[in-house]
């Protein structure tokens, strides 16, 4: 079995605010790197033990350099760096069994411990007018490639917003959210079983879970903060701007195409002013 882990850190187990995340000023963002790994490492043992043959593992979060490579579980592969083409599921193929989410957080605009879309610039994204986040976009790309998303982790919240997208997924939940930077969050060691439990039961009946397919081709939608922003984004080429709401559309159905093209127009609508 071969699985694919993208993790990112805002849903990592412990961590409330962004002291933990900002590699340039978080005064915990050294402990928040070893939560990372420590999460990573739960689901490699987990994956392991449930008789996957291959692992790769995608650091996912700002510069895609956090988790410690040198105490990552020797039997996986680290995919650390950027930039990406396909920045958070970058190395994902057809050749892959399934897919974990590891530390995900809720979209732009709803309740979670650090909740964001992509960037501080998107207001909502939408994949052929259903509202998706993180989790939603990237498991689309999943499903274009025909992988299964079977697990997540994080907080109670996006726990909720996964199980909304796909049905049955496992959802291993090592926080509860009390405001955006805030939770109760379970013991380090209770987290760790809870990451190893859910990720054993994921694995355990693949079968059971269905790739999160969409209507082809797909229609990427992005809504700005402001119109400057919508401005920039649609200088991208076939993209169609609505100025009513700020919103940029693009169509494909070539998963590297969509991710690519998103990161362009996001890239672009970061170069302008906020005022």
């Amino acid at each position: 079995m071969k699985l694919f882990l993208s993790v990112d850190m805002e849903g990592i187990s412990g961590i409330v605010d962004t002291s933990y995340i900002n590699p340039d000023s978080g005064v915990n963002y050294q402990r928040g790197r070893q939560f990372m790994t420590d999460d990573a490492n739960a689901v490699i043992e987990a994956a392991l033990a449930s008789g996957a043959t291959e692992i790769v593992v995608a650091d996912s979060h700002n510069t895609m350099n956090n988790i410690l490579w040198e105490k990552l579980h020797p039997k996986a592969r680290l995919l650390a760096g950027s930039p990406r083409d396909c920045s958070m599921m970058q190395g994902l193929d057809e050749s892959f069994d399934a897919a974990m989410f590891i530390g995900y957080h809720t979209r732009q605009g709803v309740p979670g411990v650090l909740s964001h879309t992509m960037s501080g610039v998107v207001r909502n994204m939408y994949i052929n007018g259903r509202v998706v986040g993180e989790f939603g976009f990237n498991a689309a790309i999943a499903g274009l490639y025909n992988v299964p998303v079977i697990m997540v982790s994080g907080d109670n919240l996006i726990a909720e917003e996964a199980r909304e997208l796909i049905p049955g997924i496992r959802t291993a939940i090592v926080k509860e959210a009390v405001s955006r930077t805030a939770a109760i969050c379970l013991s380090r060691e209770d987290a760790t079983a809870a990451l190893k439990e859910q990720a054993a039961l994921a694995l355990g009946n693949v079968s059971a879970i269905a790739p999160f397919t969409n209507d082809s081709p797909l229609t990427l939608a992005m809504e700005f903060s402001h119109a400057g922003q919508a401005e920039m984004a649609a200088i991208v080429p076939h993209t169609r701007y609505e100025t009513a709401t700020n919103t940029v559309y693009y169509s494909t159905d070539d998963p590297q195409d969509l991710y690519k093209t998103m990161r362009a127009m996001l890239n672009l609508a970061s170069e302008a002013e906020f005022f």
